[in-house]
């Protein structure tokens, strides 16, 4: 624990416990929020071949949703547990590491 404060910055225990809550609460908020998006552009399980590459092409999809409504996600929940200022700037990191390199300081 002890490293991991050390490098996220963060100065207690209890600052690390909320950062854990909402890294949990987002991963099953993304999921839970996925399904009614992918169904509003009807993208369902039945809409690809039965398959093995419908799977794929499905699944894959589905990653690439969850992906930016996770990263929305996670700074909105972080703002409501009042860690706004670390998950932003830990967003900022990791889409600087994905070429955004606007977002670099």
């Amino acid at each position: 624990m002890k490293k991991l404060k050390e490098r996220w910055n963060v100065e207690s225990n209890f600052q690390l416990i909320i950062i854990f809550i909402v890294f949990s609460v987002t991963g099953s908020t993304s999921l839970f929020v996925t399904g009614p998006v992918l169904n509003f552009f009807s993208i369902n399980r039945e809409a690809f071949p039965e398959a093995f590459y419908g799977a794929i092409f499905y699944y894959t999809l589905r990653i690439l949703i969850i992906f930016p409504i996770y990263q929305i996600l996670l700074v909105i929940t972080g703002a409501i547990f009042g860690q706004f200022k670390f998950f932003w700037t830990f967003e900022k990191k990791m889409l600087c590491r994905l070429g955004f390199k606007n977002l670099c300081e």
